[in-house]
């Protein structure tokens, strides 16, 4: 499955421009798993120690509601990477994710891939700006779906 794995990270536009040590990298701590459709991929305020690439299928990005249904902020799929909390201290989800679809997702073990930035500055600079493009997506995605579910439009 590795094998498979590394080929389908190397075709991803996200993984662009990492050298085969860092694909390899990533490829080692890669694991894969399928999610049934309203199954949960991660909730938030709980701990974030993994990041996620959807191989077929689509998840939810939601915001939790007091009441009543969550906020979805986004739809992600195929290639789609989800999770940024991982990287950033304190390390716990800010968004809820679950799957819409029968799902084939890609868990990356972000601990140990944090480990890795630490000896491997340049992975861990190459990540950063990715995963950075990644919240600022996120969050304005969550920012347009707050102003739609309040106005109405």
């Amino acid at each position: 499955m590795s094998d498979a794995i590394r080929t389908y990270l190397e075709q991803l536009p996200f993984f662009a421009g990492l050298n085969s040590a860092q694909l390899d990298t990533l490829t080692s701590l890669a694991t894969a798993a399928r999610y049934n459709p309203q199954q949960r991929v991660f909730k938030s305020h709980t701990d974030a120690d993994k990041f996620y690439i959807i191989r077929d299928g689509k998840v939810g990005v939601e915001i939790p509601a007091v009441e009543g249904e969550p906020l979805r902020v986004q739809t992600l799929g195929n290639g789609g990477v989800l999770g940024w909390s991982w990287l950033i201290p304190p390390y716990r989800w800010s968004f809820d994710a679950r799957a819409l679809s029968p799902s084939d997702i890609i868990a990356v073990d972000g601990v140990k891939l944090r480990e890795h930035c630490e000896t491997d500055h340049t992975l861990g600079y190459l990540l950063m700006k990715r995963f950075a493009v990644l919240m600022a997506e996120r969050l304005n995605a969550s920012r347009a779906a707050a102003i739609k579910a309040y106005t109405g439009n």
